[in-house]
């Protein structure tokens, strides 16, 4: 699939903004951050800012933007429906939950249930978002149980990198907030291993053959191109990426969005470096974003769509 870098920042951004807010909205819960205007304001600042140019990204790759409301009518059958819902509902629990945080210093009573009902929200929208793609029998590479669990895993994974930097940033880091981050990314990290692993092994299962329904009669292969140039399809379908490439990207997307990012939190871990604790975890997040920005990219252009089989390709 031609990766769209719209839909790519969509999904990261969206991912970390939802992340963000939902370790922010436990957190709150459980008595374990800073209740002060500043700290509320730069943790939901944060978050909702990612979350609100996530979703605005999205419209771009529309042929028709202003047509985009049309997409919250279909919530009963359609994931991508059901994602606007829930990204447009958790707005209001968000709300509430900065009225109390930020302006009277609370996070109890009704304040604690539009920060669980935040976190609730969030975490399903991003799951609507994992769905989208998993729903997709057409494409292999995505009709697979463990794309959810990744885009959950992955927007949970750069969330906490991000609260790392802001508990750092307000002095408020604790060794519990470290240790829970490097968990999160190591399980994010197996998760994404083991997919790659899936999708490089899995039998292609879709033949030309059974899509021309002329398998029965012996080997097919298309005597003339379908079209004198590339269409829409084989440009947007079609795209490909060289193997040696895909895993070039692949180790840039581990060393970027797991191993250096654990490696520097784990130098603030083990070494105690208060005054670089701040430094060394925005970059933590800077690199995690950016890994995640490049398996986001592999996930679309390793993705083979089976309309491809009319146009020469031999299996999907």
């Amino acid at each position: 699939m031609h990766p769209a870098y719209s839909v790519i920042y969509f999904t990261c951004a969206t991912g970390a903004g939802y992340g963000l807010l939902i370790w922010l909205a436990v957190f709150a819960m459980m008595g374990a951050l800073p209740l002060t205007p500043a700290f509320g304001l730069a943790g939901l600042g944060v978050s909702m800012a990612l979350v609100v140019t996530g979703l605005l990204s999205s419209t771009s790759h529309l042929g028709r933007p202003e047509r985009a409301w049309r997409a919250f009518s279909q919530w009963r059958s359609s994931w991508l429906s059901r994602e606007g819902v829930f990204a447009i509902a958790t707005f209001v629990p968000v709300a509430v939950l900065a009225l109390g945080w930020i302006v009277e210093g609370r996070s109890d009573g009704v304040y604690a249930v539009a920060a669980a009902a935040a976190a609730v929200s969030a975490l399903v929208t991003v799951y609507c978002t994992g769905m989208i793609y998993q729903s997709l029998p057409t494409i292999r590479a995505w009709n697979l149980p463990m794309v959810t669990p990744i885009y959950l895993a992955l927007g949970l994974a750069t969330g906490a990198v991000l609260m790392v930097a802001l508990m750092a940033g307000f002095g408020a880091l604790a060794q519990a907030h470290l240790m829970l981050t490097l968990a999160v990314l190591g399980g994010a990290w197996l998760l994404k291993f083991a997919y790659w692993s899936t999708i490089d092994g899995a039998p292609r299962e879709w033949k030309i053959g059974a899509a021309t329904g002329l398998g029965r009669f012996g080997q097919v292969r298309p005597l003339d191109p379908p079209h004198s140039k590339p269409n829409f399809v084989m440009r947007e379908m079609g795209y490909q990426v060289a193997r040696k490439h895909a895993l070039k990207l692949r180790r840039m997307a581990i060393a970027l969005g797991f191993a250096v990012p654990a490696g520097l939190l784990i130098t603030v871990l083990l070494g105690g470096l208060q005054a670089a604790a701040f430094p060394l975890a925005v970059l933590a997040a800077m690199s995690a974003l950016a890994g995640v920005l490049v398996e986001r990219w592999l996930f679309f252009a390793e993705a083979e769509h089976v309309a491809m089989l009319y146009y020469g390709k031999q299996e999907a």
